[in-house]
């Protein structure tokens, strides 16, 4: 069973973001899925990595979309995605020097921010750009 599920609740009505937050949804499942089948080890990394590299790009996909619109809550929704990324690349620095192993505290950490975030931040420049032709 995965950890998040992709649901219509998650959905910000915008075709490429929505795809790109199923790919988030679906890293953040093969590293609870390799928790559980302990093989952790082995794949948290390349995990991390991914998501830091894909995060930076769907960040920039929205908020190319939001300044582009004028969306008046910019600024303070590029600043959550720095302080993501920021925390995304300690926790790579954690596992590179051996600092921390990947847990369910990091994990739950990622799922629940993303959740988080798509339901309350994105969910509020979606009927911007959707007014603004956006889907």
């Amino acid at each position: 069973m995965a950890l998040l599920e992709w649901n219509d609740r998650l959905s910000v009505n915008i075709r490429e973001i929505d795809d790109q937050h199923k790919q988030l949804v679906g890293m953040v499942n093969r590293l609870h899925t390799a928790m559980k089948e302990g093989k952790a080890d082995t794949i948290s990394m390349q995990i991390v990595e991914d998501m830091k590299k894909y995060a930076a790009s769907h960040f920039a996909t929205e908020e190319r979309h939001m300044k582009t619109h004028g969306y008046p809550g910019y600024r303070e929704h590029k600043t959550e995605h720095e302080k993501f990324v920021a925390k995304v690349v300690q926790v790579e620095k954690d596992l590179r020097t051996g600092k921390c192993a990947m847990s369910m505290d990091i994990l739950n950490f990622l799922s629940n921010w993303l959740v988080d975030h798509i339901k309350g931040t994105d969910k509020k420049y979606s009927p911007f750009l959707n007014q603004a032709g956006i889907h």
